[in-house]
């Protein structure tokens, strides 16, 4: 039955659709909504609109008070449609790599536990930036998430839900968003959160930032995911035990030490070291002695089967690809977002239109360029979101953090959350409201069935805690 609302701002846009899915053998009815979001700014003048999926569960007892989860992912430039048809929604993507796609039941979806938002943020799916208006205004880190807040505020108010229990979840640079989004929400609208849901965290941009020989912290805290990759592919000593927890103690004793002396390394430290680290990555020694003992990711995705001729993901190492430049000296391509990206976008149009009965025909952009994206450092250096969650989790001493990494993920790898969750300072009783679970898949952990169920129970008991 499709359902015209009118609900004061969001009027115009709107379509509402309801539907049944079956969750753990019982039926649940769902509105959908699909709408826009309107920015204004100081005049009146819609500066840019948010384009949304929500899911809302049909309830006899108009007195309870169901959770409502705001979700996206990231980029930034990313639209939400991964978290929306790969994780959370009642619907998610068919496992086909080439048309027909389709779409289908998802029973791991979280529509049972609570009610769902999809965000897009500004220049991503459907949303977009006003006549006339700078594009500037939404492409930075502070810039969006001040829209993100409008947004979510709106969409809180239009649809009576100040009083329920309200999550954010974000997924990679989602993750960023979320945590500086929960700090402005709660300092600048006294909206106070009970969880934040970070799905393959990225809160220290020095933890990840691998392109330069100064900054030595990444190489380390990327290690234990190499080794990770060698035992999967059968590269490791078979007398090496437990061979990722062994790998996290050497970067944490002897590697890192070893890096922060640069220059101050003996050979023989060195020749140590080389012979280490080709143990637990399955790299060769002439090449780990080309990189200074340095690997970064679009190298090691390029250099790990070379001999096979083929590179693998940074989403997920699990995915190789054919290599179309031998001569090159890093990866030229994603196999593992190439997987993705044409199932994905393919499938979400045709719901959209189909099942959503929403008309469009301006391209749905699942992934667009934002760039140059305003990172908000002043050249101060890294962008880190970490002490953001940490002021929130001091003002609102009930708020809960729930962290999901992928083991085999080299785009924010599971060490990299640990470090950054181990520096944030948090006292023991905070440290308590953190929950963190590796699963054993790829950036997109629920691509996994079995990953997408046990991530499901996790987050279940993470919403009744």
């Amino acid at each position: 039955m499709r359902l015209l609302i009118a609900l004061g701002l969001l009027a115009a846009s709107l379509v509402a659709e309801e539907h049944e899915i079956k969750v753990n053998g019982e039926k649940l009815t769902y509105t959908s909504q699909v709408g826009k979001l309107p920015l204004k700014n100081e005049k009146g003048e819609v500066k840019g609109e948010i384009f949304y999926v929500s899911y809302l569960k049909k309830e006899e007892d108009k007195s309870t008070h169901r959770p409502v989860t705001f979700c996206f992912n990231g980029g930034p430039g990313s639209s939400s449609v991964w978290l929306h048809m790969g994780c959370f929604g009642p619907k998610k993507v068919k496992d086909a790599l080439v048309p027909p796609y389709g779409v289908e039941d998802n029973p791991y979806t979280l529509l049972d536990v609570t009610d769902l938002v999809f965000l897009d943020p500004v220049s991503t799916g459907l949303s977009t930036i006003g006549a006339d208006q700078d594009p500037k205004q939404f492409h930075g880190v502070d810039e969006d998430i001040q829209a993100m807040a409008e947004a979510i505020r709106l969409w809180t108010t239009e649809n009576g839900k100040w009083d329920n229990p309200k999550y954010l979840a974000g997924e990679s640079y989602g993750t960023t968003r979320a945590a500086g989004l929960a700090l402005k929400l709660h300092d600048d609208e006294y909206f106070y959160l009970n969880g934040v849901i970070l799905v393959s965290t990225v809160l220290s941009f020095q933890t990840i930032n691998d392109q330069t020989m100064t900054n030595d912290l990444p190489y380390i805290l990327l290690l234990p995911s190499y080794t990770a990759a060698a035992e999967y592919y059968g590269k490791l000593p078979k007398n090496l035990k437990d061979p990722v927890k062994a790998s996290e103690k050497f970067a944490l004793e002897v590697y890192g030490p070893a890096l922060l002396k640069g220059d101050l390394l003996s050979e023989s430290e060195k020749e140590g070291l080389v012979e280490k680290l080709s143990m637990f990555t399955g790299l060769s020694k002439k090449f780990l002695k080309q990189a200074n003992l340095r690997v970064s990711v679009p190298f090691f995705a390029k250099e790990f089967l070379k001999d096979d001729q083929k590179i693998v993901g940074r989403f997920d190492f699990r995915v190789t690809g054919y290599e179309t430049d031998a001569t090159r000296q890093f990866f030229e391509y994603d196999p593992s977002f190439e997987m993705m990206a044409g199932p994905f976008t393919g499938a979400f149009n045709q719901y959209l239109k189909q099942e959503l009965k929403y008309e469009f025909s301006d391209p749905y952009k699942v992934i667009t360029d934002v760039f140059p994206w305003k990172w908000g450092t002043s050249g101060q250096g890294y962008l880190n979101v970490g002490n953001k969650l940490k002021e929130v989790m001091a003002k609102n001493p009930s708020l809960k953090v729930f962290t999901a990494s992928g083991l085999y993920d080299l785009a924010t790898p599971y060490y990299i959350t640990d470090y950054t969750f181990n520096h944030l300072g948090l006292n023991p009783a905070q440290k308590l409201k953190v929950t963190s679970k590796t699963y054993p898949g790829g950036h997109m952990m629920y691509l996994d069935t079995e990953n997408l169920k046990a991530l499901k129970e996790d987050l279940k008991s993470f919403y009744k805690s």
